[in-house]
């Protein structure tokens, strides 16, 4: 039965899977023993070369199962047959979630939530990842429309943090932040004009900060769902922030 507690139990540890691609990706991914590397998925193609030798020696040495497919089954796997250069592997994140389950048990009071609201340079999301784990942010909502997958840039600009950083799966911005604010989150979003600077706010409660594409700034959609509008004072003519400094400032000022 699809609605069954196993069934849901395996859907749940599916989504914590990261799969990443490229040789060297995954050779330092399984040289790093603090990651619980689950499935190496490599294609039946492949010509010998040294650093898939290693690839396959270090994942016999830490137990990881293997896999091997057709060129077509690994694209399918790496969701990037252009570049995963015959070699995927499966990464078990253990703060990886969906939004709902994340809601249907919040752990605290005053939660801070960052939801990307299409950030589609990677090396961007990769520092808001790292200064969102480091500042103890609750959540990062991360929707697949619009914003960057979690690929090597991702994962290089992050510095490994993403493998342990609160993933909050999500289908879409506005039904997640609709989701939250049905359980009591407010919706604050940055706006270059907007009276009051995230450093004098005080959040009511739980929060979700909405960062917005780097060049267009929060999408409507997510504007009209705000709850209230933050700015970040500026000097000498300067008129916006890169969205990864912009994540940093938020993510610190607003802690307690």
């Amino acid at each position: 039965m699809s609605d069954s507690p196993d069934y849901e139990a395996r859907q749940r540890e599916f989504r914590r899977l990261l799969t990443i691609y490229g040789r060297k990706a995954v050779l330092e991914a399984l040289q790093d023993n603090s990651l619980d590397c689950q499935t190496l998925h490599l294609a039946n193609s492949n010509r010998p070369a040294a650093i898939l030798d290693d690839i396959i020696n270090c994942a016999q040495r830490r137990q990881v199962s293997q896999r091997h497919h057709d060129k077509q089954g690994l694209s399918r796997i790496s969701r990037n047959g252009r570049q995963d250069q015959g070699v995927a592997l499966d990464i078990a994140c253990p703060r990886f979630q969906d939004l709902p389950e994340y809601l249907s048990s919040l752990p605290a009071s005053h939660q801070r939530l960052l939801a990307l609201d299409g950030i589609s340079n990677p090396q961007n999301l990769g520092m808001i990842v790292r200064s969102a784990v480091a500042a103890g942010i609750d959540g990062i909502i991360w929707t697949r429309r619009g914003n960057a997958a979690p690929g090597p840039l991702v994962i290089k600009s992050s510095v490994g943090t993403l493998f342990r950083a609160p993933i909050l799966h999500a289908a879409d911005l506005p039904s997640a932040l609709s989701q939250c604010q049905a359980h009591g989150f407010s919706v604050a979003t940055l706006a270059a004009d907007a009276a009051q600077t995230v450093f004098d706010y005080r959040a009511p409660g739980n929060t979700v900060y909405v960062l917005g594409n780097e060049t267009e700034g929060v999408s409507a959609d997510a504007q009209a769902l705000a709850d209230v509008s933050l700015s970040i004072p500026m000097a000498a003519g300067v008129e916006s922030l890169n969205v990864a400094v912009t994540a940093a400032l938020v993510a610190y000022a607003t802690r307690d």
